[in-house]
């Protein structure tokens, strides 16, 4: 038998379970995977509360990051064989494919090799977070050396790397957190400047920072109350990359302001990135160039045995980690 994590109904971590499934047999274009570690995500905890977008059909799997080896290849596969060290890109839907188990099916093109300095637990938690980060920040922004970028809930995962990816290109990173209580950490992580906006002008400060003249990349996964104050900082012809909703409020918009200073406030999810062909293998190569040449680092906040899988997802949700949270699989 082989060992997964599933839900049959939607709430908090504690629907989560680790249950007895057959061994699933790939398909044409898919790959098994026998996985050595699992990266968890505000998407996953998503999912599992039924608040995610795409409804789970019970019972459930879960999971979009897995780092483990090959163990079968199906028809129609090239480029890998049985041993072969990978990890997987959120290249897919989770009521298609789930990769939180000890033998996972994976869809070929979503599974790529990864760097040999990697360690297990770091493979499983690189590709959604700097993909993402990528596609906001380079893909859809600009993001160029010299420029300024702001960056809000820069504690977690996606912000650290974006904090890593702004100075890979030579931009320089300002992180916002809620409190000064991560300053330090988010400064040893890269930072150039940090702005605790509970306890700082976050507006003044920018201007401050940019000599008056505003940043003209944020990239936010926050939203709320809190945009209005991303606005005000924005300079001319800016564009502000929206990649989350951690706040539910609904978020004041000066119109005049958006309008007089040419602003793009733009939506933005990881699968424009990793569902387009070409995009994804710009993207890839692009990480892999940097955790290479160790311009970007995975950062892990903490890791779990997967019989604790409902702690991890646990602490996640605390919201008081500093990188990526890891669920280990024994072999």
């Amino acid at each position: 038998m082989n060992r997964a994590v599933r839900f049959h109904e939607t709430g908090g971590p504690e629907v989560l379970r680790v249950e007895d499934v057959p061994v699933p047999v790939p398909a044409e274009g898919e790959v098994l995977i026998r996985t050595r570690a699992l990266g968890l995500n505000r998407a996953e905890s998503m999912f599992r509360g039924g608040e995610y977008g795409v409804d789970p059909v019970f019972p459930s799997g879960i999971g979009y990051e897995a780092s483990g080896e090959i163990e079968a290849v199906g028809p129609g596969v090239t480029g890998f064989a049985t041993g072969d060290a990978v990890s997987v890109v959120p290249a897919f839907m989770m009521t298609d494919y789930v990769v939180h188990g000890e033998l996972v099916i994976a869809p070929a093109h979503a599974v790529v090799t990864h760097p040999e300095n990697l360690s297990w637990e770091e493979a499983a938690s690189v590709w959604m977070m700097f993909i993402t980060a990528y596609g906001g920040v380079v893909d859809l922004a600009g993001l160029s050396a010299g420029e300024t970028i702001l960056i809000p809930a820069a504690s977690s995962s996606v912000g650290l790397a974006a904090i890593q990816i702004a100075r890979m290109i030579g931009a320089r990173p300002v992180a916002l957190t809620r409190t000064g209580a991560k300053r330090r950490q988010l400064l040893d992580a890269g930072a150039d400047a940090v702005i605790a906006t509970a306890e700082e002008d976050v507006v003044a400060r920018v201007r401050e920072l940019t000599d008056g003249k505003g940043v003209r990349v944020i990239f936010d996964p926050v939203g709320g109350p809190a945009l209005a104050r991303l606005v005000e900082a924005a300079a001319p012809d800016a564009t502000i990359v929206l990649y989350g909703r951690l706040d539910a409020e609904p978020a004041p918009l000066d119109v005049g302001a958006v309008l007089f200073k040419r602003l793009t406030i733009r939506g933005y999810e990881l699968f424009e990135i990793t569902l387009d062909e070409s995009r994804r293998h710009q993207a890839v190569d692009f990480v892999r160039r940097g955790l290479t040449s160790g311009d970007l680092t995975p950062v892990i906040d903490k890791t779990f045995p997967l019989d604790a899988v409902a702690d991890a997802h646990r602490h996640l949700e605390a919201g008081g980690q500093v990188g990526k949270v890891v669920v280990t699989v024994p072999r």
